[in-house]
C-alpha cells in the first residue's frame, strides 16, 4: 500500500473558486485521485476536489511558515486597531 499524504476527502460544500492548472498538474491530480481511490476502495474523487486538502496539508506542515505566522500574530497583537 502507497503513504500519501492526504486521507479520504471530507464531502461538504464547495466554494466556487476559478483556477488556470497547467495540463501536466491536472494529470497529476488525476492519477493523485485515482491511487487515492484505489487505496480506500472508493471510485476515484474528482481531481479538483484535491486542491483544498492538499494545500491545506502543505500549509499545516510548513515549518517555516507556521513560525513566521506566530512571529506576525505574537508581534502584532498589541498593534491592532
Amino acid at each position: 500500500m502507497t503513504k500519501l499524504k492526504l486521507g479520504p476527502i471530507a464531502d461538504d460544500k464547495p466554494v466556487k473558486v476559478t483556477v488556470d492548472l497547467p495540463a501536466t498538474l491536472h494529470r497529476d491530480l488525476a492519477a493523485y485521485a485515482e491511487i487515492l481511490g484505489r487505496e480506500a476502495g472508493h471510485p476515484p474523487a474528482d481531481p479538483i476536489r484535491l486542491i483544498v486538502p492538499m494545500l491545506e496539508r502543505f500549509i499545516a506542515t510548513d515549518r517555516a511558515f507556521s513560525k513566521a505566522r506566530r512571529s506576525t500574530s505574537s508581534s502584532g497583537a498589541g498593534g491592532q486597531s
